[in-house]
């Protein structure tokens, strides 16, 4: 089964007619966007803000109405995925490269789904490097004040092995082999660094996290 069409799908049903609704990004929700193109086309009526450029194109393919983020106050739900959740609703994101424009929508959503796999939910977060979105002006500053205390950072290469830029036009930073049993320090830590514009911790903002499972199920668990 597809764990994460199965995931993806069934957050659809907290859509109702009229909603604003924050369109993530990535695998998983790329499904949920498929889905909800398929109920406009049914007659739903729904305004979507897309988290990144590339989730933009797939719902103008879906004949989803969008909207900037500067247009509404604020968004009734927004679904997006994870790169890996723990039992206190704390997750890192950002292997897509959209964390600040997802981070943004989030926080301007009165409710956050996040659509996952199983193997997303964690025990403790840090097995997926995090993110660190930084300006290209002194990246190697960044880099260098990480490693003076044993941080070990990556530059991310795009597929052509050209330095990926993020729709904003930034550089980003993973953070390697780093078990993140403290994430508020961590993200206490990150904020306090010039040049750092966002970070891949999502502290405190899901919802409702929909698990899509190998037997075919989707499981929902609650805040």
């Amino acid at each position: 089964m597809n764990q994460k069409k199965i995931a993806g799908e069934k957050a659809c049903g907290w859509v109702k007619d009229g909603m604003v609704v924050g369109l993530g990004t990535g695998s998983t929700v790329y499904y949920t966007i498929e889905k909800l193109g398929e109920m406009v086309r049914d007659g739903l009526n729904i305004t979507g803000i897309a988290t990144s450029e590339e989730t933009a194109i797939q719902a103008k393919k879906l004949g989803i109405p969008l909207k900037s983020l500067n247009d509404v106050k604020q968004i009734d739900v927004t679904i997006d995925g994870a790169d890996e959740v723990n039992k206190d609703f704390q997750g890192i994101k950002g292997g897509g490269g959209a964390l600040l424009r997802e981070k943004m929508v989030a926080a301007a959503s009165l409710m956050n789904i996040w659509v996952v796999e199983e193997k997303k939910l964690v025990e403790e977060l840090g097995e997926f490097s995090l993110p660190i979105e930084v300006i290209p002006f002194g990246w190697k500053q960044i880099k260098w004040s990480l490693e003076k205390e044993a941080i070990e950072t990556e530059l991310r290469k795009n597929d052509s092995g050209k330095v990926y830029q993020t729709n904003n036009g930034n550089y980003i930073l993973d953070i390697k082999n780093q078990i993140l049993t403290n994430p508020v320090e961590w993200q206490e830590k990150l904020a306090g660094i010039p040049g750092i514009v966002e970070h891949g911790l999502f502290l405190d903002y899901v919802d409702i996290v929909i698990c899509g499972k190998a037997n075919g199920e989707a499981i929902v668990i609650k805040k």
